[in-house]
């Protein structure tokens, strides 16, 4: 049975100055789950959630949140059922933090709507979900990367959106900022939103996925528990690596050793030994 807030991408192919970039993509993103969307650059991940953000339109093929068509629904309505954090948002220079999450009510505005003690109460709960209330008055230039990256995840939880589709959330973070915001979106998903996010980080995407979906040339070449698709043979097909795959002390999420490059390291080494003994 599908929820009224159920994602449901069906058979979407979508193109690049004409050039094929996604064939055939079918996807279902349920409320309270985290789906991650892994593969090599240039697979068609960031293409696949533009074409879901209504940023960028299908060729063919049709993207449904309920019973809903997403790209019928009025920009200002589907604002409401799903946000988009880009992988390089932009912010006006010199705003606050709290301006920067302010933003995310913009759906909820009209031209007779004022602000109200509804998005006030926005404001403030996705500002404490982030942990960045006490840095509501700072310039948002002048925080750290993973500071940065928080509020701007307060931005889009203020839009109170049931499905949040994020772009490269940890890209240029340093290990404790990744694990901490992905530590927070699983908790979003607990609480009942559903996730898109693409990673490039396959163990971490391992790690925090309930589906992991696996792209190359815009096709998905698997889909499901990470633990039931990860495999050296999937490794080989994604990025052309030889590795093994082995699973984690704890709680068994599969982990990515590449081995292939170590042996060319090795041979490498023996080259030159025997160039110089020559």
């Amino acid at each position: 049975m599908r929820n009224e807030q159920t994602l449901m991408v069906q058979d979407l192919y979508a193109c690049h100055q004409k050039m094929p970039v996604l064939h055939g993509i079918n996807l279902r993103i349920d409320p309270g789950k985290v789906t991650v969307i892994v593969g090599p650059n240039g697979c068609g991940k960031s293409t696949l959630l533009r074409c879901m953000a209504r940023l960028h339109k299908p060729s063919q093929g049709v993207v449904r949140i309920g019973d809903d068509d997403l790209w019928q629904l009025r920009p200002q309505l589907a604002a409401r059922r799903l946000a988009l954090l880009p992988q390089a948002p932009q912010a006006p220079e010199g705003i606050s933090v709290g301006g920067l999450v302010r933003y995310g009510r913009h759906p909820h505005q009209g031209l007779l709507q004022q602000w109200s003690a509804d998005d006030e109460r926005a404001v403030r709960h996705a500002m404490q979900a982030t942990d960045v209330m006490s840095l509501a008055e700072r310039p948002l230039e002048q925080l750290s990367g993973g500071q940065r990256q928080r509020c701007w995840l307060a931005m889009v939880l203020a839009q109170e959106t049931p499905l949040l589709l994020l772009d490269e959330p940890t890209s240029m973070l340093d290990l404790g900022h990744q694990v901490d915001v992905l530590n927070r979106i699983r908790l979003l998903a607990a609480a009942g939103r559903g996730v898109v996010m693409v990673l490039h980080d396959l163990m971490a995407a391992a790690r925090y996925a309930d589906t992991l979906v696996a792209m190359r040339n815009g096709r998905v070449l698997a889909s499901g528990a990470a633990r039931d698709i990860v495999t050296p043979e999937l490794v080989r097909q994604l990025y052309e690596v030889e590795a093994d795959v082995l699973a984690a002390p704890g709680d068994g999420a599969p982990v990515v050793v590449p081995v292939a490059a170590h042996g060319a390291v090795i041979a490498a080494r023996a080259n030159a030994d025997s160039a110089l003994v020559a």
